[in-house]
């Protein structure tokens, strides 16, 4: 009787974040990586010669802005409120 009487005076457990937060925080994830995977490379083989690759315009504007959109969307994903329709 007392275990009975236990369990129904037990809050419920609910996760904060919802499947909704959960999709956008993978997808968040997703563009940053994106974005420091085209950030990487464009060094040289040689140390004694330079590489203009490492100033184009993927690894100076295309990659940084992918991730900041990442981080945007983290941000976006961690308010969005799973409950509100």
């Amino acid at each position: 009787m007392q275990k009975k009487e236990k369990e129904l005076n037990k809050p419920e457990q609910h996760f904060i974040f919802g499947k909704k937060n959960y999709t956008y925080m993978f997808i968040g994830l997703a563009v940053i990586a994106l974005g420091f995977i085209l950030m990487s490379g464009g060094g040289s083989e040689d140390p004694n010669e330079f590489n203009d690759a490492i100033y184009n315009f993927r690894r100076i504007r295309l990659a940084p802005t992918l991730v900041l959109l990442g981080f945007a969307i983290e941000v976006y994903a961690i308010l969005l409120n799973p409950h509100k329709k």
